[in-house]
């Protein structure tokens, strides 16, 4: 835990101070959690103020502050979800929805001057991206919070209220359908190694 117990205790009870020092305890966790699962720099911080508004309002809900790190999480995926939704609904393609680095790295090849290095990071950052963007928002959310955050099955079971052995397999399904559509990629690969 970030905070004791005890100030968390007093933020459920309304003490605004107490409140504001969970949120500058959680506030990196939480935004970097976002910025994975989102995956869009510049909307981390407009999700980040969704999950502190709606832990404002629901913190009088926590049952007992033992459980509050998986609850935020909780709050956190189910912001993210929600982005993810609004954003799928959106789906329109503008420059400026492209980040600075994604910009960049277009100039960049453009001019013939990234190096090979850079290409192949790029590659296989934009296979990796391609590969769970296939998934569902609910494989692709699981993943990364398994698999980038870090979170045990016991955190995840607390976040997702399902059961370890369900979690598992849920994390097998996912896995599988990644390593599925990764040997798709490569058997569509031409002869020169490149990607498409």
């Amino acid at each position: 835990m970030l905070v004791e117990f005890e100030q968390i205790q007093k933020a459920k009870a309304g003490d605004d101070a107490a409140f504001n020092q969970v949120i500058v305890a959680y506030r990196k966790r939480i935004m970097g959690t976002i910025a994975r699962l989102i995956g869009r720099p510049e909307d981390v911080e407009d999700v980040a103020q969704e999950v502190f508004l709606r832990l404002y309002y629901s913190l009088d809900q926590l049952r007992t502050p033992e459980v509050f790190e998986p609850w935020l999480y909780r709050l956190t995926v189910n912001a993210s979800y929600d982005y993810l939704r609004k954003q799928r609904r959106r789906n329109e393609s503008r420059m400026a929805d492209l980040s600075e680095q994604q910009v960049m790295m277009a100039d960049a090849s453009a001019g013939g001057k990234a190096n090979s290095d850079q290409n192949h990071r790029t590659q296989v950052k934009e296979l990796m991206d391609s590969l769970l963007g296939s998934l569902s928002q609910e494989d692709q959310i699981l993943l990364k919070l398994k698999e980038v955050e870090g979170l045990s099955l016991k955190e995840l079971e607390q976040v997702y209220r399902v059961k370890e052995n369900a979690l598992k397999v849920r994390l097998f399904r996912a896995r599988q359908r990644v390593l599925k559509l990764y040997a798709a990629s490569q058997e569509s690969k031409p002869p020169d190694g490149k990607l498409d």
